[in-house]
C-alpha cells in the first residue's frame, strides 16, 4: 500500500485535475477519520466487482422485480456523499465532501441512488473515467437500498461499454456482493486500457 499525506489544508478541495491524475494512475485520496489528514491510498491487492459476478441475493431478487424503490442518477449527489459520510467511522472528511461535489459539477462524479417516494432510501457514489467506474462509498436506510442501486449501476456500466468498476479494497461485505482481488500489475494493465475509452455515464 502506497501512503502520500496531502498538503492540503482540511479546509481546502483537492485540485480536479490532482484528483483525475491519481484515479488515471491507481490512487485515491482517504481522510483519517471526519476531521482528519488525507491520505493518499494505492492497494494491492485491489478489490473489483466483475459485472458477469454480481451476486443477486433472493431478497435483493425480490425487490428488484416488485420495483421497491425508483433509481435515479445524478437527482442528489451531495445527499449521497453525506448520507454516505454519516457514521461513527468514516474516512469521508468535510474536504472530501467538497472536493468530489466539485468532480460532480464537473461531470465526472456521479450518485445513484434508490428512493421510496420522496424518501431517499440508499444509495452509492463514485467516479468515472473512460471506460472505468471507480465507487467510493454505499448507504442505505432502508434493506436493499444500495444493493438496488449498485445493480442498476452495473446494468448501466455493462451497457455502455465500461470495462472496469473498481471497489478498492475488500470486505466481507463487497465479497459477498462478488468482488474479487486482482494484482496491483494486473489493475494496472486493465485501468490503462480502460482509461484510454470514451464512454459515457449519463
Amino acid at each position: 500500500m502506497t501512503l502520500l499525506q496531502s498538503k492540503q489544508h482540511s479546509v481546502e478541495i483537492i485540485p480536479a485535475d490532482l484528483l483525475l491524475y491519481a484515479y488515471c494512475n491507481a490512487m485515491f485520496p482517504m481522510a483519517e477519520s471526519r476531521n482528519g489528514p488525507l491520505y493518499w491510498y494505492s492497494p494491492d491487492p485491489r478489490a473489483i466487482i466483475p459485472f458477469d459476478r454480481l451476486k443477486v441475493s433472493r431478497s435483493l431478487r425480490q425487490a428488484l422485480k416488485k420495483k421497491v424503490f425508483e433509481v435515479r442518477v445524478n437527482a442528489a449527489f451531495g445527499r449521497v456523499i453525506r448520507e454516505c459520510a454519516e457514521r461513527e467511522e468514516t474516512w469521508i472528511s468535510e474536504q472530501i465532501v467538497q472536493s468530489y461535489l466539485e468532480l460532480h459539477r464537473l461531470g465526472y462524479a456521479h450518485s445513484v441512488e434508490s428512493w421510496r417516494g420522496d424518501k431517499l432510501a440508499g444509495g452509492l457514489y463514485g467516479v468515472a473515467l473512460g471506460a472505468a467506474f471507480f465507487g467510493e462509498s454505499m448507504f442505505h436506510s432502508e434493506r436493499d437500498a444500495s444493493k438496488v442501486a449498485l445493480v442498476f449501476l452495473v446494468d448501466r456500466l455493462r451497457e455502455r461499454g465500461f470495462e472496469l468498476l473498481d471497489t478498492q479494497f475488500m470486505t466481507p461485505h463487497l465479497a459477498r456482493l462478488g468482488a474479487i482481488e486482482i494484482s496491483k500489475d494486473d489493475y494496472l494493465d486493465r485501468l490503462k486500457q480502460a482509461i484510454k475509452k470514451k464512454r459515457s455515464f449519463v
